[in-house]
């Protein structure tokens, strides 16, 4: 789906300018020409995309560091009815930004998205473990903060291009705790399943009939039967049945146009107590192995088979 199909498409990205969002949404060049309206947190970018304010948002999902931004997954999970269109995978450098003349031993507060703080968790406590350490709604308003009160002994966790944004000095580069610091952004749209690549990922939501031992082996066996590999799995609380009510959130490499994904959603929607589609799409990142497409193509033969059995069903 180009721009030029669609070329009063609105897309909103966690703001102000700057962000780590805004830098991989503009990775795309389908989407980069697109109006692209920044938005103060990302539970607004899905309001807006729900609403119909907006046609897509544009969110981070995980972080190879810190995990799943639990925020926008169970957003996603929870309170939306969206289907994902694709994903970005950028490459995260976290720097520490000052105004121009602060030196590392001058910085008593540091302001910077909590998922960022996260990722430079351990460089942050040996630098400053007295310095206070301030939530902001993104990385780019820590920067903007920052470079607008000029206040003394104030830093920024944020991108490179923040400082010559918000008129700031790059103090530490490259702080996060760990190397190859990622994170995986999705586009979501209230509508669409986007075709099948050969390439693709489809993310679901499991919830179980039943708490009882053995729940989530049942559902995984679905998978693991038509060999198809999972890139993520991960439990969270449903939110209003108390503590240990939990439901599985599922990232499985395949599209639900393939039989074998289409069949694990059959046997998991009969199965289960509900399943909730989160989409499929296009997959980042490098081919996965043809093993599910082996099995694909086991599974075809042998539906071919039992077809040819039933019909030599006498009437």
């Amino acid at each position: 789906m180009s721009s030029a199909d669609h070329p009063h498409r609105r897309i909103g990205y966690l703001g102000p300018a700057g962000t780590f969002t805004e830098q991989a949404l503009r990775t795309q060049a389908d989407l980069a020409d697109d109006e692209l309206i920044p938005m103060r947190s990302m539970p607004d970018v899905l309001d807006a995309v729900e609403a119909g304010d907006i046609e897509l948002g544009f969110v981070a999902i995980e972080n190879s560091i810190e995990g799943t931004v639990n925020l926008s997954q169970d957003e996603l999970a929870f309170n939306h009815h969206l289907l994902i269109q694709r994903e970005v995978v950028l490459d995260i450098e976290h720097c520490l930004l000052a105004p121009a003349g602060t030196q590392l031993e001058d910085i008593k507060v540091v302001f910077s998205i909590p998922v960022a703080t996260a990722q430079c968790h351990a460089y942050l406590r040996r630098a400053f473990p007295d310095a206070d350490i301030h939530a902001t709604n993104s990385t780019a308003e820590a920067a903007r903060m920052v470079g607008e009160s000029r206040s003394p002994g104030t830093a920024a966790v944020a991108p490179r291009i923040n400082a010559e944004l918000y008129g700031l000095t790059i103090v530490a580069a490259d702080i996060a705790d760990h190397p190859g610091n990622q994170t995986r952004f999705v586009l979501v749209a209230k509508h669409g399943i986007p075709a099948s690549t050969g390439h693709d990922r489809t993310a679901l939501v499991v919830y179980q009939r039943a708490n009882e031992p053995g729940s989530l082996i049942s559902i995984l066996q679905e998978f693991a039967a038509r060999r198809i590999d999972l890139s993520n799995l991960l439990s969270r609380p449903t939110k209003d049945g108390g503590l240990g009510d939990y439901c599985f959130v599922i990232y499985a490499n395949g599209h639900i146009d393939d039989e074998l994904m289409a069949d694990v959603l059959r046997e998991l929607h009969a199965k289960q107590g509900h399943v909730k589609f989160l989409g499929s799409y296009p997959a980042a990142g490098p081919q996965a192995s043809t093993a599910r497409e082996h099995a694909d193509q086991r599974w075809l033969q042998a539906d071919d088979w039992v077809t040819s059995l039933r019909s030599q069903i006498q009437n």
